[in-house]
């Protein structure tokens, strides 16, 4: 064989090299692009999996809810325009099917249940009530859990934003017409606010 290339002219010899460099880097750019591909899947996969979790703990604060509010009504029946808030904020962030319409309808019932968190000053017979209690601890640790998987899903939208606006991944991104996801964050000051829960 080696003579074989001794017969060969420059010429030849070089279109073979060029040939061998033209292959091999073919290759090393499939093996790149479907390395990069698969990092873009594996951290959608990651996104859609923190936004999954988020979701059970938003159908947890969802079941709360109406116990929480017929708690209240029973004590404080003046204050029909806070519960009826309260109620459709819930409904509203219930039919929610986008992950940013989710994200504002949360938003707006955090604000809604804050209103109602404040009604116990107002009336010191609910601040009493072993029910409304144990559904103000429930509800406590319900928004523990959501800030915590709040904090996962932002953590994973970031890496894949970042792969998602970055060179050379982006070029993969854009041809798998990937798009950056929303961050679960909190509108208003007020909303920042933890859900103060006294006793």
């Amino acid at each position: 064989m080696f003579r074989n290339l001794m017969v060969l002219s420059t010429g030849e010899l070089v279109g073979i090299i060029v040939a061998a460099v033209v292959a091999l880097l073919l290759i090393v750019f499939l093996f790149w692009y479907v390395s990069a591909y698969n990092r873009l899947q594996r951290s959608k996969n990651f996104v859609e999996e923190g936004w999954a979790t988020i979701d059970v703990q938003l159908k947890k604060r969802y079941d709360l809810i109406p116990n929480l509010v017929e708690t209240v009504k029973g004590y404080a029946k003046h204050e029909s325009e806070t519960l009826q808030a309260v109620v459709e904020a819930r409904s509203y962030a219930m039919r929610a099917t986008t992950v940013s319409g989710k994200i504002e309808a949360e938003n707006a019932l955090s604000g809604t249940l804050k209103s109602l968190m404040k009604l116990q000053e107002a009336y010191p017979q609910l601040k009493a009530n072993a029910n409304f209690i144990s559904l103000q601890e429930q509800l406590l640790s319900v928004e523990n859990e959501i800030a915590s998987a709040r904090r996962y899903y932002n953590g994973t939208v970031r890496a894949l934003n970042n792969r998602v606006t970055t060179f050379p991944s982006n070029l993969v991104a854009r041809r798998m017409k990937m798009e950056k996801y929303s961050y679960f964050e909190l509108d208003s000051e007020e909303e920042r606010q933890n859900v103060k829960v006294r006793f």
